[in-house]
C-alpha cells in the first residue's frame, strides 16, 4: 500500500511542478529558429480548401497532431485524461497517455487510463517506461496496459537520465535494445519508443527501426527537462547539482529530426519536445515528421477544461493551416514535399 501511495503523490507532484515551476532546459531550444518559410505571394490554392487530415494507425484523423504522453495514475490526473480525451476528439487530435505503471502496480487506478469512453473514433497510444522490461515487466503487462486503455498501439518511453535523478528510479538500461526487439516482434499491436525531452538522435532512430519498432518520438531538447523536474522533488545536494549540471542537456528537436530522417529515411517520426505553434509543426513536418506532439505547452489549458483546451488545440490547426497558405500547400503531403524552408 505504501507503494501505491508513493506512486500516486509521485504523479502529483509531477503534475505541480510542471504546472507551476520553471522546468524547461537552460541554455538549448528546439532548433526550429533555424529555420524560416519562403513566402509563397500567390498561394494558387483555396484557404478553404486546405486539407490537414492524415492516417495513423490504420485510422483516419483531422489533423497531424498528436497530445504527447503527460500523465495518469491518480484520481487528479484522471480528470485531466478526460480534459485531454474529449478534447482531442473533437478536434480530431490523436492522445497518447501517461505510464501505465501506476496501473499494473495497483488495479484500483485502471480507471484513471480509461479514457476511450471519452475518445472513440481517434488513435490512443498506451505507454510504459521501456525499463521497466528489466524490472519483470514482459508481453502480458505490457498487453494489459494496451487493453485497459482501448489503445491502438503502445509506446515504451526512455528516460534515463530521469531515473537516475528520480529519488525512486529504476536504472538498469542495459540490455534492452533486444527486448524491445523481442517484444516488436510478438506484440499484436504497434510497438513505438519515444524520449522524454532529451532527443534520439538518427543512429539510434534507425536501431529502434531495425529492430522491430512501429514508430519514433524523437522528443527533443528545447522543452520540459524531466532532471529539473526531479530536482524540485529531491532532498539531497548531490542529486540537485547533478540535475543542476544536466540543465542545458540533450538534443534539439530539429537535430534529432533531421539525424533520424538521414539515417531511417522511411521510418515514421513523430517531433515533439519544446513546439510552441502550428507554424514549428509545418516545419517539423517538411523535416520529415509525420506528427507533431504537444505536452506542457497546452496542459494548463488541459487542466482547465476540454472545451478551453479545444480551443487552443483549434488555434494551433489555425497556424499550421494559414503557414500552409503561405507557402501554397493545400494538402499535408503537399506540405511534407514543399521545397519553400531554408535554412536561415
Amino acid at each position: 500500500m505504501a507503494e501505491q501511495e508513493g506512486i500516486k503523490k509521485r504523479k502529483n507532484d509531477h503534475l505541480e511542478i510542471t504546472l507551476k515551476k520553471n522546468v524547461s532546459g537552460k541554455g538549448i531550444t528546439s532548433g526550429f529558429e533555424r529555420f524560416a518559410f519562403i513566402h509563397e505571394a500567390l498561394p494558387d490554392i483555396n484557404f478553404s480548401d486546405i486539407d490537414i487530415s492524415t492516417n495513423l494507425f490504420g485510422k483516419q484523423i483531422k489533423t497531424p497532431f498528436l497530445l504527447s504522453s503527460m500523465t495518469g495514475g491518480s484520481e487528479r490526473t484522471f480528470e485531466i485524461n478526460g480534459n485531454l480525451a474529449m478534447a482531442a476528439e473533437s478536434r480530431g487530435w490523436a492522445l497518447a497517455l501517461g505510464s501505465g505503471r501506476a496501473a499494473i502496480e495497483n488495479p484500483e487506478l485502471e480507471y484513471t487510463f480509461s479514457v476511450r469512453k471519452y475518445a472513440p473514433s481517434i488513435p490512443i497510444i498506451a505507454n510504459l517506461g521501456a525499463v521497466q522490461l528489466n524490472y519483470g515487466y514482459g508481453i502480458e503487462e505490457c498487453k494489459r496496459i494496451v487493453e485497459m486503455a482501448e489503445a491502438d498501439a503502445l509506446v515504451l518511453h526512455l528516460n534515463s537520465l530521469q531515473e537516475v535523478i528520480q529519488p525512486e528510479g529504476d536504472t538498469n538500461f542495459a540490455g534492452l535494445t533486444k527486448k524491445i526487439e523481442s517484444l516488436c516482434k510478438t506484440f499484436p499491436f504497434p510497438v513505438g519508443v519515444k524520449e522524454v525531452g532529451w532527443g534520439i538522435h538518427g543512429r539510434l532512430a534507425k536501431t529502434l527501426f531495425d529492430a522491430g519498432v512501429s514508430f519514433v518520438d524523437v522528443a527533443g531538447a528545447g522543452g520540459t527537462s524531466w532532471s529539473e523536474v526531479e530536482k524540485h522533488r529531491s532532498n539531497n545536494p548531490n542529486t540537485i547539482a547533478a540535475a543542476e549540471a544536466l540543465e542545458s542537456w540533450g538534443i534539439p528537436t530539429v537535430q534529432c529530426l533531421l539525424s533520424a530522417k538521414e539515417h531511417s529515411a522511411n521510418g515514421f517520426l513523430i517531433a515533439s519536445g519544446g513546439l510552441e505553434n502550428g507554424m514549428e509543426a509545418a516545419k517539423a513536418f517538411v523535416l520529415g515528421a509525420g506528427l507533431a506532439g504537444y505536452g506542457r505547452t497546452i496542459l494548463g489549458e488541459a487542466v482547465n477544461s476540454p472545451d478551453v483546451l479545444s480551443q487552443r488545440l483549434a488555434g494551433i490547426e489555425l497556424q499550421l493551416k494559414v503557414t500552409m497558405f503561405g507557402i501554397g500547400a493545400r494538402s499535408f503531403a503537399d506540405l511534407k514535399n514543399s521545397t519553400n524552408l531554408v535554412e536561415r
